[in-house]
Order: C-alpha cells, then structure tokens, then sequence
C-alpha cells in the first residue's frame, strides 16, 4: 500500500507543485502524493517550465486549498514554506508531520531580468527540491 505524502505551501503555485512532481515522477510504486496550498494561485508558469527541463510535466497538475484534501488520512505532511508552517502547525499526519523550507522563486525575481536569469532562479529551487525528494528517506 503506498503512503500518502502532503506537500504544503501558501500557494500551491510553484515549489509544491514542483516536490509533488518530482515525488509521483521518481518513487511512483512507494508515494500516493498530494500538494495544497493555504491560499492557492494558478501554477506558475515558469515552475512548468523548469520541470519539463527534467521531462516531469506537471502542467496538468492543479492549485488545490488544503480543505479540499480534509478527508484524506496523511502518512506525511511537509510543508516548504514559512507561511504553511505557520498556517497549519498541527495539519494531521499519521506518521510524521515535518518542515523543510525552500526560497520562494517568484519572491527573488526582480524587474529587469532576463528569462535565463530568472529560469536560473526557478532551476536552483527546483535543483534543492529535487535533492531533498531524492534523500526523502532520512527524513521520513
């Protein structure tokens, strides 16, 4: 029986999506994995475009609010973001519930970027994402 992975974010628009992604692309036999957000936004676009880098499309994938994942029973609740962690400290997880914060790509774009620089910005966050999704095991 696969275990239920939660990954939280305000938004639900970017580094979530990315974990929720990466989780269902590389452990597909061992995750059943979800991604919600306090106060979702669309998925950001750039985020679609640095996973796609990877071959993961996650452009099917939806912003959800996390009251619209109320009945499901968690093994694993993470949150990424500050925001979440304050948001919903005591969200339910059978197993572990955890905090593994990453930068908020979207906050460190600043006018007059170029796309390269600001793909490069996505790249890294998604790069750190992708690390912790690969070493998951010595945190669950």
């Amino acid at each position: 029986m696969k275990q239920k992975v939660l990954f939280l974010c305000t938004g639900n628009s970017c580094r979530s999506q990315m974990a929720e992604g990466l989780l269902k692309a590389l452990r597909p036999q061992e995750f059943e994995v979800y991604s919600a957000g306090t106060a979702p936004k669309p998925i950001d676009p750039m985020a679609v475009e640095v996973m796609a880098e990877l071959g993961i499309d996650i452009s099917g994938q939806s912003s959800k609010h996390i009251d619209e994942l109320g009945g499901i029973e968690f093994d694993y609740v993470i949150t990424l973001c500050e925001g979440a962690k304050e948001s919903c400290p005591f969200f339910p997880a059978k197993r572990r519930f955890f905090h593994k914060g990453f930068d908020d790509p979207p906050a460190l774009v600043q006018k007059g970027m170029k796309k390269e620089e600001i793909l490069n910005i996505y790249r890294r966050v998604r790069d750190e994402i992708k690390a912790f999704i690969e070493d998951l095991d010595s945190y669950l």
